[in-house]
């Protein structure tokens, strides 16, 4: 029995069960493995969500006195050179956030898509628009608040008041904003920061008690987003485009949630917040994250603090740090300082931040690999600048550490191929009893001295290195949008004109003509449909991946030259 063919059989089946399981989930059609997931809530009941937003320290109705006219209300817009955010002055929110470095994706070009645009089977593309993360609209709810969680003091429902000042950077390093409202005899005051070239967000409360007996107020951060899945799925079970609330602190470390399960939380608690995650910690923070980006409520001051996830209102979530600011004195103030992060998941930012948040970066299953491949890549593109050719560049690398691997596989397949007519006499002799021709097989396997896995090793550690190279790809920000040469305009995306696929059929044509052939002819013919197959799916593909293997099997080339004709001895060579 030919094991090694067995083996590339079970491989290649596989492949082909994944492939038709993600392109079913691309198609907005339930996996096989799961379910398919929901796209909206079932509504909550008027008093459980009532009582989830008093859980976070939102008030169901303004405070007495913080209701004001419609007039009073200003929406400030901040500029800088990655930030155009807008903050309320109703509840001192952000409310809007666009990435003014980062664009939606356009939908991939092909070269039939004229025909389809004139045929009116494909809208033409839209004009490219900035990421928005923050937003209050008709389709989204992702707002940043913060307050008193008290419903008598200043609130994310209370009416601010915005101190003059510049709205821009205007050639400066930083801009701020200063808003502030009293409620009674308690004053809050919320002072945003914004720096020249970050994400960060500095923000400052500051608490005045300006009544004639101590307070003891504590401070909530919390986001508020609404549990709608977002349209489109990733191909090959990637990350893909998603939205997940997620609490980092130093007991528990990370942990990622789920919109869906603080629903089913809070009806069956009935608004009591009772979902699985860690209650307190001395540190830690909150965050929403998605594919690529990130945001995040980071208090800075050391201490207790508590964190929380409810259902606001129908369909609309939160998670909240509050952190307990003790007694403040008449006529004392007290600080307290916390960084907005609202921006992309860059790793070597991420890790400056604060700890654990490079986390909310989604690797999947396979980060004990993804984390030290993409470090090894982040080496290698900062000595050249470029991400194509970095995935070039990596290529080489891992052939190189594999060829004594390659090389010890090509010689069992070369002595393989020397045994075939001693194995094709074994199977004509104990054709009717397959138990004597295994052992007859192993007896020769071991007088010739012949791994049988010597030749899938290779290619079964090649397979974790591809996947991982694949989450890669679609998990890191810094790749997004990354060109390499002509028409190769994102690594992230299928190649537009199909051009590496191509060159992938054609070099793994070449290899595995130089491979020893199969016993058996309709083995023998398979191995043949594969490049053409294999280059079928890479038409889905990150164009990066197929980079990747395109460059692996031109290197597979030249390195088959060398060990057939160097490293082989003459008697078993590959005729």
């Amino acid at each position: 029995m030919d094991i090694k063919r067995t083996v590339l059989w079970v491989i290649f089946t596989m492949s082909l069960f994944m492939l038709w399981d993600n392109w079913a989930r691309y198609n907005g059609k339930p996996s096989m493995f799961s379910p398919a997931p929901q796209t909206s809530f079932a509504p909550a009941s008027a008093s459980a969500s009532a009582q989830a937003v008093a859980a976070n320290g939102a008030a169901a109705a303004a405070a007495p006195g913080a209701a004001a006219p419609a007039a009073q209300r200003e929406l400030i817009t901040i500029t800088t050179d990655v930030f155009k955010a807008q903050i309320d002055t109703l509840g001192g929110e952000v409310n809007h956030l666009e990435l003014l470095q980062f664009k939606d994706h356009p939908q991939p070009k092909h070269f039939w898509d004229p025909f389809l645009e004139v045929i009116g089977a494909k809208e033409k593309a839209k004009d490219v628009k900035n990421i928005v993360l923050f937003d209050d609209g008709k389709k989204r709810t992702y707002l940043a608040q913060s307050g008193l969680a008290n419903e008598l003091w200043p609130n994310h429902k209370s009416v601010f008041t915005a101190k003059p000042g510049p709205r821009e950077l205007a050639g400066g390093d930083t801009v701020q904003l200063v808003l502030e409202a009293e409620q009674n005899g308690v004053k809050l005051s919320k002072t945003f920061t914004f720096k020249k070239g970050s994400y960060a967000i500095d923000v400052r409360h500051a608490v005045t008690n300006q009544t004639a007996a101590p307070v003891t107020p504590s401070l909530y951060l919390q986001l508020v987003h609404d549990g709608t899945k977002p349209e489109g799925a990733s191909f090959m079970g990637g990350p893909g485009e998603f939205y997940a609330p997620a609490i980092y602190s130093d007991a528990e470390k990370f942990q990622k949630l789920d919109f869906e399960k603080i629903h089913k939380a809070e009806k069956e608690s009935a608004g009591s917040s009772n979902n699985n995650h860690v209650k307190s910690a001395e540190q830690g923070w909150v965050a929403v994250i998605q594919h690529f980006f990130v945001s995040a409520f980071i208090p800075q001051d050391k201490g207790q603090r508590e964190f929380r996830t409810a259902q606001v209102r129908d369909n609309v979530y939160s998670v909240s740090t509050i952190v307990p600011l003790g007694a403040i004195a008449a006529g004392a103030t007290k600080e307290s300082n916390a960084t907005l992060y609202a921006g992309p998941q860059t790793t070597s930012v991420l890790e400056k931040i604060a700890p654990g948040l490079e986390l909310v970066k989604d690797y999947g299953v396979l980060a004990i690999i993804c984390k030290p491949m993409f470090w090894l890549m982040d080496v290698l593109h900062s000595a050249i600048g470029n991400w194509g050719w970095t995935i070039v560049a990596f290529t080489v690398l891992i052939k190189l550490a594999l060829f004594p691997l390659s090389a010890a596989g090509f010689r069992s397949m070369a002595k393989m191929k020397v045994m075939t007519p001693k194995m094709q006499d074994l199977r004509e002799r104990y054709k009717n009893d397959p138990q004597r021709l295994n052992q007859a097989m192993m007896e020769l396997y071991k007088t010739e001295k012949i791994n049988p896995f010597g030749g899938c090793l290779p290619i079964l550690i090649q397979m974790p290195i591809f996947l991982a190279l694949y989450w890669v790809l679609q998990a890191s920000v810094e790749m997004r949008g990354a060109p390499w040469i002509g028409w190769i305009t994102d690594l992230t995306s299928p190649d537009p004109l199909f051009i590496l696929p191509v060159i992938y059929a054609i070099s793994m044509y070449i290899t595995t003509k130089l491979n020893p052939a199969p016993a058996d002819p309709v083995q023998a013919k398979m191995m043949m449909m594969m490049p053409l197959v294999f280059s079928v799916m890479f038409f889905f593909f990150p164009s990066g991946l197929v980079l990747y293997w395109v460059v692996n099997n031109i290197l597979s080339i030249g390195q088959q030259w060398v060990i057939n004709n160097k490293l082989i001895p003459a008697e078993h060579r590959t005729k």
